[in-house]
């Protein structure tokens, strides 16, 4: 939205300046001594544009070329408007790009039964191993700040940029074999989108959740899923919310014989969270500052279920009673965490993508995979990043069609007519044309920016058509030509500032597509779609356009019921005055 406005209001601008400031600069600075002359067929020639001029009979000469071939000229068309379709299905999809933000996040998973000691030092050689890359500047580990026990997180810090040779997915791809064989831990490292979209957060980047009526046939389908995941080749780092094989110990308490002892399932409760659980008792209240007095058992009593025979509790006689003699454990496997997706139970499929793999193949090779696995009572989605990408993809076409029909809208207006108005859209699909293919010769993906890219070259585009066509036409008003012959004088007259407005355009955007600044890779897809979309449609909206514009021509008058023979014979009218400031 912020780039659309910042475009729009750059656009009203500068139309208030051309309409006033530009012609009162040109009233004080041209001069009719530079005007030049003009040579054979009323094309301007200047003394010093021999580069233009050059470049002027080339054209000349291609324009005769396909203005006399014009079946082969629109088969070409064709060709090209079935490839632009062609070459969409096949460029890689992608949603936001990566960006160097000097950081990188690693999620860390151990196994559901886990102790916070062993996490502390599962985690702190994960930080060790990431932190001895020599383009990182240190990694802070966080345990169990984003879920359960087993679970931890590495905020990783990288050097600036100038101190260090690769960017944070470079980086990512360096470590992945060096932290994949910990034993005991696994870990999932991800580079955070600049944009985070979606509620949905997980271990990686993109998620697809499980959702079912019955827990029994949800969780088996969930785990063959999550297995047939790790073993598809676009995408790493596969892991699920799935804990339900925590161990447990269960305490099952012989209410008779403790209502015999006088010992209460509360006292029980009481003695065991005073125990284990950090109780506060008291607060001692000093001079300049209060402590907290909490009530636990030694740390070395809390490593082992058996342990808790060596606990008592006190009876309402007063009397101490082992643990052991109230109560029996039990040993058994539970859920360590119980997740729910619109109030019914749901599993959470996390993953990454492997390195080149653009996200929309990733999604389509996970939804084929779930329609064969997944039984009726359980349907799959995708959350957070990958459930806006799959928004997006039918957002920006449904966005550049109705661009499209505004275009033709306002276009139909100003001409009053019907067919122009798809004659200057007609040379759009070249822009398309040549954005996709310099996205794959780079190796790009079509993400957010690069569509966007795509939609902004529809408005400097047709700015080339626009130029030859209201020449044509006012050339077929004022001076009764045929229009082959008013679309070509159009093409000629126009061929210099429609070279200089492209040069331009190009020029401003090249900047983008070098990926200059801070975070230009991001942006680059933007760039590199508009300097191969202004270059491919240069060409052929050049050649391509006047062919084009003939055709319709004569459409326009068939529909119209004028014969065009009589109405060459018509006297032209006299052209306007000429007045040289």
């Amino acid at each position: 939205r912020e780039f659309a406005v910042t475009i729009s209001m750059a656009i009203l601008v500068s139309g208030f300046v051309s309409l006033s400031l530009t012609p009162m600069l040109a009233s004080r600075f041209l001069r009719a001594g530079r005007q030049g002359k003009k040579g054979e067929g009323g094309k301007p020639q200047s003394e010093n544009g021999w580069f233009f001029g050059g470049m002027l009979k080339v054209y000349e000469r291609l324009l005769h070329l396909v203005l006399r071939f014009r079946l082969a000229t629109m088969a070409v068309f064709l060709v090209l408007l079935a490839a632009t379709g062609y070459l969409y299905t096949l460029v890689p999809k992608g949603f936001i790009p990566s960006e160097d933000r000097g950081m990188f996040l690693a999620y860390c998973l151990a196994d559901q039964g886990i102790s916070f000691e062993d996490m502390k030092r599962h985690m702190l050689v994960v930080s060790q191993v990431i932190s001895s890359d020599p383009d990182v500047a240190g990694a802070m580990p966080v345990v169990g700040a984003m879920g359960p026990m087993n679970s931890g997180v590495l905020f990783v810090l990288l050097k600036p940029s100038e101190e260090r040779k690769a960017g944070p997915d470079q980086i990512i791809a360096r470590l992945w074999p060096q932290v994949g064989v910990l034993p005991g831990i696994m870990t999932f490292m991800q580079n955070p989108p600049p944009i985070q979209v979606g509620t949905t957060s997980g271990k990686a980047a993109y998620q697809y959740t499980l959702v079912g009526t019955d827990a029994g046939d949800l969780y088996p389908a969930a785990q063959k899923l999550t297995g047939q995941m790790r073993g598809l080749p676009l995408v790493r780092d596969v892991s699920s919310d799935l804990m339900i094989d925590s161990p447990q110990l269960k305490l099952v308490i012989d209410r008779d014989k403790a209502a015999t002892l006088g010992v209460s399932a509360q006292a029980v409760e009481e003695a065991l969270g005073s125990a284990f659980a950090s109780r506060q008792v008291s607060t001692i209240d000093a001079a300049t500052d209060q402590y907290k007095v909490i009530v636990e058992l030694d740390p070395d009593y809390q490593r082992h279920p058996e342990d808790l025979s060596w606990l008592y509790i006190k009876s309402s006689r007063g009397q101490l009673v082992p643990l052991p003699v109230l109560a029996r454990f039990q040993r058994e496997l539970g859920p360590l965490q119980v997740n729910h997706f619109g109030q019914l139970p749901a599993v959470t499929i996390s993953f990454n993508l492997q390195p080149g793999v653009s996200l929309g193949d990733a999604t389509t090779a996970v939804q084929k995979l779930s329609q064969q696995i997944l039984p009726a009572t359980v349907s799959g989605s995708f959350q957070g990043t990958a459930q806006e990408f799959q928004k997006s993809m039918t957002s920006l076409l449904l966005l550049l069609l109705m661009a499209l029909a505004v275009i033709y809208l306002i276009l139909g207006v100003l001409y009053e007519n019907f067919i122009h108005p798809v004659t200057i859209l007609a040379g759009l699909p070249s822009a398309a044309f040549g954005a996709l293919v310099t996205l794959l010769v780079f190796g790009r993906q079509l993400d957010l920016y690069g569509f966007v890219g795509i939609i902004m070259l529809i408005g400097i585009v047709k700015k080339n058509a626009i130029m030859m066509i209201d020449f044509a036409l006012e050339a077929e008003r004022e001076q009764g030509l045929n229009p082959r012959e008013a679309i070509f004088q159009g093409g000629i007259t126009r061929f210099r500032p429609i070279m200089m407005t492209t040069v331009a355009a190009f020029a401003g955007i090249l900047p983008i597509a070098l990926g200059i600044g801070a975070g230009g890779g991001a942006r680059q897809g933007l760039g590199l779609a508009v300097c191969g979309g202004l270059l491919v449609s240069q060409l052929i909206t050049l050649l391509i356009t006047p062919v084009i514009y003939t055709y319709f021509d004569e459409l326009s008058h068939r529909l119209g019921g004028k014969d065009r023979a009589g109405e060459d014979e018509m006297t032209p009218a006299e052209p306007a005055p000429q007045t040289t400031i």
